[in-house]
């Protein structure tokens, strides 16, 4: 039996939700998930008082989710109903003993038992009961779990068989990655002040960090936004390491002047637009086909004092949208699986399917022919991807490449490729030391020939 920190629920005071409660919603959030339905959006229907508890324990269920059907079909060869089974998962992978589970077993297994009364006064013997013996025949359950791909990775098996043949060198470690927490990186407004300076007000307030790369820092510990110093004024915004180089490796070498015409063309929720404006004096057209999403880039710029013309619009049909000029830059920040980013949305690898890939990489393509004629002769085009799976970045641009002879590489500065949030990462110059403080990205620099 494990002897954690918490051997009490946390949360049993009068202004705090009991652990039975986050329970409850933690496997309503789970059971969405497993219906097609993202973390966010279950998260949102969430009460207020309890959604960063619910989160944090729906994150922790997910990254074990793999062990925990292992374990349950071991224990349980027909599946409960939907609503039962998502608690019955949630309790497994809290359980699991790997050194991170957050309550001591009794503790849980009473929990449990109180929610699944509230979910189905049916069903709480059998919770009891299955909880109960997970505990007493743990290492055989253990054993039974290592034996399955998704038990020992915690993975679905196609996506395991994918990095296998994308990374044969890198597919475990990367999949061990997407179990790590993520780090909480932030983006100084250098029109605001510097890296340094901004280094030094987190330290007055209590929340130490590194630099990374040119305008990144790392927190020690993630925290609110809301404490972080001239947040609501806009000197800092929170990105991911890896997003941080799209701005700077479109503008590096480009030699805009002021005013050049550059369109953020699947915009939302608008980081990159916003540090493009940081670094620049650029007419900029934040274009995104979600009107709502689109909003948000609204209020970004807004934090941050910057302006961009925006527009509801597919990217794949500009005759829709297009008013016939063209950009002296486009910014392609195409939609993908976000292979990359599981660690920060641990949902992603249990709703893709084998055939997202494929229908993604379809619309990746159409998005590169359709933009590519909006360019001006010697204009650049970066596209950009959080996924690592090759279909989706090396892949898609040598067949771009083969289908538009007015298209090369830029080589100065050279794209980086994949990116892999490992410990050995190669980072480009521009990012130098990022390595598994960075997400998992893609980048492409291409120019188009002068006439």
């Amino acid at each position: 039996m494990k002897s954690p920190a918490h051997t009490t629920a946390p949360g049993t005071t009068a202004d705090k939700p009991t652990l039975a409660r986050l329970l409850d919603h933690t496997a309503d959030a789970i059971e969405s998930v497993r219906s097609g339905r993202s973390l966010t959006g279950a998260l949102a229907r969430c009460p207020a008082e309890v959604r960063p508890g619910v989160h944090a324990l729906s994150c922790h269920v997910l990254r074990r989710l793999g062990q925990a059907l292992a374990a349950r079909n071991f224990l349980v060869p027909k599946a409960p109903p939907k609503g039962v089974d998502a608690l019955l998962l949630s309790a497994l992978a809290l359980a699991w003993p790997d050194g991170e589970a957050p309550y001591a077993d009794h503790t849980l297994v009473d929990h449990a038992v109180t929610a699944a009364r509230r979910r189905h006064a049916a069903s709480a013997a059998f919770v009891n009961a299955v909880l109960r013996r997970f505990l007493r025949e743990q290492p055989t359950v253990l054993e039974a779990a290592r034996r399955t791909v998704s038990g020992q990775y915690n993975h679905p098996d196609w996506w395991v068989e994918r990095l296998q043949a994308d990374w044969p060198e890198h597919w475990q470690a990367l999949l061990c990655a997407n179990d790590r927490h993520p780090p909480m990186t932030l983006r100084v407004n250098t029109r605001r002040g510097s890296v340094s300076t901004y280094l030094a007000r987190l330290s007055v307030a209590g929340l130490p960090g590194r630099p990374v790369g040119t305008q990144g820092v790392v927190l020690n510990t993630p925290c609110p936004v809301s404490r972080l110093p001239g947040f609501s004024d806009g000197d800092v915004s929170v990105q991911d390491a890896a997003a941080q180089l799209a701005a700077r490796l479109l503008l590096a070498g480009a030699a805009l002047p002021p005013g050049a015409r550059v369109l953020d063309a699947c915009a939302a929720p608008g980081g990159k637009t916003a540090h493009l404006l940081e670094l620049a004096d650029l007419d900029v057209l934040a274009l995104d086909h979600d009107a709502e999403r689109l909003s948000r880039v609204g209020e970004t710029l807004s934090r941050l004092g910057l302006h961009a013309r925006m527009q509801t619009g597919d990217a794949s049909q500009p005759e829709t949208w297009w008013d016939g000029r063209p950009f002296d830059a486009i910014l392609l920040d195409a939609p993908c699986t976000a292979s990359g980013i599981v660690r920060r949305h641990p949902d992603v690898r249990w709703l893709r399917r084998p055939s997202d890939v494929p229908a993604l990489a379809a619309t990746q393509a159409r998005l590169l022919d359709a933009l590519w004629p909006l360019l001006v002769p010697g204009g650049r085009l970066l596209y950009c991807t959080c996924s690592v799976f090759k279909a989706e970045g090396q892949d898609q641009i040598d067949a771009f490449l083969q289908r538009q002879a007015d298209a090369s590489r830029v080589v100065d500065p050279p794209s980086p490729g994949h990116l892999l949030p490992l410990p050995d990462n190669q980072s480009p110059a521009e990012n130098p030391g990022a390595g598994a403080w960075a997400d998992g990205f893609f980048y492409a620099l291409l120019q188009k020939t002068r006439i």
